[in-house]
């Protein structure tokens, strides 16, 4: 049962600076307008330095022969995820379809996973590159293909295929590249510094800002009722935070693979959306605020649902703890 406590605990880190986000805006401490600042702070500087810095210190052939193996594995998880994402947007109101399916398709495929791995086997641990290479091409995706989700919107943007050459998807190829042609003792140790200390904001300004849009879009009334719509939420954290976790449970012990590889996938089944489906829905003319309901409903289950899922995976795959 430890591992259910480990994980408990990484999950609830996150959890306890989302609700610090939500207390600042609350009290008025930060002006709300300020959020959209943050969220380009954190997706376009923080977050780029956060994976080069890991790959820099981490990433080599030596270590990690089969490295070229995980997009490949990473492809047919986004197959099935994207199968299974616009199967069971169905099961929303017509109106929510949209933020439903694009909720379910991209998670938090970075941050979660990686305070979760730390927390479980400790800093350094051999899942890290794994994860980074896995998701080398996942921000790509996501700049270039959350318009597709609200394409009958009217204030829908146009693709902008600039942003598949993202700032994420430009340090991951510069940290692979660095680790390949053996250059890592080249780089300066103020440099690796720099980009650690930047790369360490990314997690905390997304979960700030996330707890920020909580209390904008819960607390905001209207006709004096609650916004919340509890079985739209209801319909979704079932859907995410159970179902995908449990087929992709199920494909792993029929495939079989390297338990790396099969703990790395399950866990991106099971963590919660990313952070920033509210301003992506925001900009097409979506619904915002079903969006972060949606996104704070898994992440609440997601206290119970990601250590359960993790203690039935070690059912079938043994994984060494700290």
């Amino acid at each position: 049962m430890s591992i259910i406590l480990i994980t408990f605990e990484a999950v609830f880190v996150l959890l306890g600076i989302g609700i610090l986000g939500f207390w600042v805006i609350g009290r008025r401490r930060v002006p709300g307008t300020t959020l959209a600042f943050l969220a380009s702070l954190a997706i376009d500087i923080a977050l780029p330095f956060l994976v080069l810095a890991n790959l820099i210190r981490d990433f080599s052939p030596e270590n990690f022969p089969d490295w070229w193996r995980m997009p490949l594995w990473w492809i047919g998880f986004v197959v099935v995820s994207l199968t299974l994402s616009l199967a069971t947007s169905y099961m929303a109101k017509r109106g929510n379809r949209s933020e439903f399916a694009i909720s379910l398709f991209y998670q938090n495929g970075l941050f979660f996973p990686l305070i979760i791995l730390n927390g479980i086997f400790g800093l350094g641990n051999p899942y890290l590159t794994p994860l980074f290479v896995f998701i080398a091409f996942h921000p790509s995706v996501i700049f270039s293909t959350y318009t597709f989700f609200f394409a009958k919107k009217p204030q829908t943007p146009k693709l902008n295929w600039r942003r598949v050459v993202n700032p994420v998807l430009v340090t991951t190829l510069i940290g692979i590249i660095i680790g390949l042609v053996a250059i890592r003792n080249y780089v300066p140790d103020f440099i690796l510094g720099i980009l650690t200390m930047v790369g360490g904001m990314a997690t905390p300004l997304f979960m700030l800002i996330l707890g920020g849009n909580v209390y904008n879009d819960f607390m905001y009334k209207e006709e004096g009722k609650s916004r919340l719509d509890f079985w739209e939420v209801l319909k979704f954290v079932i859907t995410k935070n159970l179902i995908f976790p449990l087929v992709f449970i199920g494909l792993m012990v029929w495939l079989r693979p390297d338990t790396t590889i099969a703990f790395i996938i399950v866990l991106q089944a099971a963590v919660p959306p990313i952070t920033a489906i509210p301003i992506f829905a925001e900009r097409c003319g979506g619904n915002r605020v079903i969006a972060s309901q949606f996104i704070v409903g898994s992440f609440i289950f997601s206290v119970i649902s990601i250590p359960a899922m993790i203690y039935l995976f070690t059912m079938f795959f043994s994984i060494p703890l700290r």
